[in-house]
């Protein structure tokens, strides 16, 4: 028996679903084809993804051919859910990308192919929609091959494209054109294949080329392209034979289960039950897992560990979930019983290595406020909930102002969300205008130390911090120039995780990052107790002392660093008639936007640049007007760069370290108090 866990990756509205149900009707799993138009979907169960006809959650449904059982995953398309197309990549055998044959290659196309090769999943191509007017299969072949990859070779051709009696005709191995094109990719991976056909007079045959095309889609190297429509069913036997052929699936023993190694996997969904309970989705790649089993959770690259009894397992198995006494590797499937899992957790021992991103994180921020101000505290609760799902909506509470901040993808996100709360919460929420989340970096190098029992600390410790600029991409990085056993490690680690902390908000508000801190000062007063009696915690050092302490101290040594702030920039690529470029570039440099040179062919003009993120919204909306609705715009996200102008601050959600030291400072004159004293 074997198993392919198997993605299904495209751009919104490009059929990916509808794919799906012709893949499990075919396979016999489902009996009709369902509808995203009628909400009859099986793997958009959600009554919100019916409604709005769009995957929001990823699922995970079986179905069996030739031998493999392939776990397929359903991902959204739509940009503002690429979080959960982030957890699913970790734990793909091979993806399909779905390109529409009308629309061809899209932003949301680009991005996901770029992660897909830079991890080296091997992935095969479909172009859909084949029997749509507009259709432009060769067209389409050339944009994938120019703007994806260039290592792509088609598998078949299509009559009547454009029309609903279009049909693909499968290339033999007599075709060849064909076994030219195969030969001329191949070579450029296979020396051995070269070699061959110098040997060959009339070049190496077409099951050597076939076997060195399975080989190098295996290797991810290179990219087989279907062409079909998942509305008529053309060509989707042909994609599903590929789909065997040469992605590749993992050998179980007889009896489905693989033993070798610990049991070591990832948790890449989690939701709740009927009764609130957690349900998590985990892929196994090595040894297994039982029932009533105690197992060890990581998270955050090893340094947060947990554990859990496992109290039922289901295996996804011909469309449906079946209850299980084993998890194996290679197998996905449904744990309960975890209450303390989080998304992204890795099972078993050893620790994992820190998580990978693939995708950039959110760029905006809104403020979400209940229109019952006494749904205050069931709104907190179900955030939180929402937050297990998705931990990059990033809930912040403001404990100053009483709001709660939520950090978005886009308005869809935000209309998803609204949506979510009313449904399956009872809590009707407004939200404030959407705001652009900037970085800041340090610009140079500070420090700062206080010592215990000297001048105005007010703490039982001593910290000393220095903080120099990163590189970037490196994040947070904490070191020492004290000795690890200079004080208990419980105080060592309190110091770390405050500085960690507190960089959430630095000088101007935003999260400080490409930083290094260094702990350059450290001291204590051990537990101690007056004369024959219990310990006294106004004696004795806790690590309340250094986690008051160091946000005061960190914050003097940023101040005196200085920070920059940089806000998110995306790439855009606009299509447009070649007489409205002048109006078009009059508005990009009002908007911000930086262009590159334009490329005008057959009257249409072509440009690419850099435009802030804040900004692309009121591109959007411009475009049409300047172009008469020709134009076409398309954007991600690319950078970080230093904000010209005035520099945006956000508001502080905590009682900021700088104005609660001058705070302390101001009592403890007033007061008489020693630097002993609690505060």
């Amino acid at each position: 028996m074997h198993t392919l866990n198997l993605g299904i990756l495209a751009h919104v509205d490009a059929g990916k679903t509808s794919l799906t149900e012709r893949l499990l009707h075919n396979a016999g799993v489902i009996d009709t084809v369902g509808s995203v138009d009628e909400g009859s979907t099986l793997t958009d169960s959600l009554a919100l993804e019916r409604r709005r006809g769009i995957t929001i959650k990823s699922a995970v449904v079986s179905f069996p051919v030739d031998g493999v059982t392939v776990n397929l995953i359903d991902t959204p398309g739509h940009p503002d859910f690429i979080a959960e197309v982030e957890r699913v990549l970790g734990v793909l055998d091979g993806a399909v990308l779905v390109v529409s044959a009308v629309e061809g290659v899209q932003a949301q196309t680009r991005i996901l192919m770029r992660a897909l090769r830079r991890l080296g999943i091997p992935t095969l191509m479909f172009v859909n929609k084949t029997d749509r007017r507009g259709a432009r299969c060769e067209g389409v072949l050339s944009e994938i091959s120019g703007r994806l990859s260039p290592s792509v070779v088609a598998m078949g051709h299509v009559d009547g494209a454009g029309t609903r009696e279009a049909r693909t005709r499968q290339f033999a191995g007599t075709d060849r054109g064909h076994a030219t094109a195969l030969t001329d990719l191949l070579t450029l991976h296979d020396d051995d294949l070269l070699a061959a056909c110098l040997d060959e007079a009339g070049g190496a045959p077409y099951e050597r080329l076939r076997s060195a095309l399975v080989a190098g889609t295996r290797r991810a190297q290179v990219h087989p392209v279907f062409f079909g429509s998942a509305a008529t069913g053309a060509g989707v036997a042909e994609l599903t034979a590929g789909i065997t052929e040469f992605l590749p699936a993992h050998a179980q023993d007889t009896d489905g289960q693989d033993t070798d190694g610990p049991a070591t996997g990832t948790v890449f969904k989690v939701e709740r039950g009927p009764a609130g309970e957690k349900i998590a989705y985990a892929r196994m790649f090595s040894g297994r897992l039982r029932t009533r089993e105690r197992i060890r959770l990581h998270g955050d690259g090893g340094t947060d560990v947990r554990a859990g009894t496992i109290s039922a397992i289901t295996v996804f198995e011909s469309g449906t979930d079946v209850r299980r006494p084993t998890l194996a590797a290679g197998r996905i499937g449904r744990l309960r019983g975890l209450h303390a899992v989080r998304i992204g957790d890795t099972i078993g021992d050893p620790a994992p290595a820190p998580a990978v991103t693939h995708f950039a994180p959110p760029t905006l921020e809104t403020v979400v406020t209940p229109c019952r101000r006494e749904d205050g505290g069931a709104l907190h609760v179900a955030l939180g909930h929402l937050s297990e799902q998705d931990p990059l909506i990033g809930l912040r509470r403001d404990d100053v102002r009483g709001e709660i901040s939520l950090s978005l993808y886009g308005e869809v996100q935000k209309e998803v969300i609204q949506a979510t709360l009313a449904d399956e919460y009872g809590i009707e929420v407004g939200f404030r205008e959407t705001t652009t989340i900037c970085l800041e970096r340090p610009t140079g190098t500070g420090a700062a130390f206080e010592l215990i029992d000297t001048g105005p600390n007010p703490f039982l410790a001593t910290v000393g911090l220095r903080v120099e600029p990163a590189a970037f991409g490196t994040g947070v990085e904490f070191r020492r120039e004290v000795e690890l056993g200079s004080m208990p490690y419980s105080l060592m680690r309190a110091v770390e995780d405050t500085v960690r902390e507190t960089l959430a908000q630095g000088i101007h508000g935003w999260r400080v990052t490409d930083i290094t801190v260094t702990m350059t000062h450290s001291g204590y007063w051990p537990r101690q107790s007056h004369a024959h009696a219990v310990f006294d915690k106004s004696m004795s050092s806790t690590a309340g002392d250094f986690r008051g302490l160091t946000p005061l101290v960190l914050m003097d040594a940023l101040r005196q660093a200085g920070t920059a702030v940089y806000e998110p920039m995306h790439r855009f690529r606009a299509e447009l008639p070649a007489d409205a470029y002048g109006p078009f570039v009059s508005a990009l440099a009002r908007l911000g936007a930086v262009p590159g040179p334009p490329v005008t062919h057959a009257g249409v003009c072509t440009v690419e640049g850099v435009v802030p993120a804040a900004r692309v919204h009121g591109l959007q909306t411009l475009l049409p007007e300047m172009t008469r609705g020709e134009g076409v715009l398309e954007s991600f996200f690319e950078d970080y760069r230093p904000v010209t102008g005035a520099v945006p601050s956000r508001p502080r959600t905590d009682h900021d370290p700088l104005h609660r030291k001058e705070y302390l400072l101001r009592t403890l004159r007033r007061t008489g108090g020693g630097a002993h004293e609690r505060t």
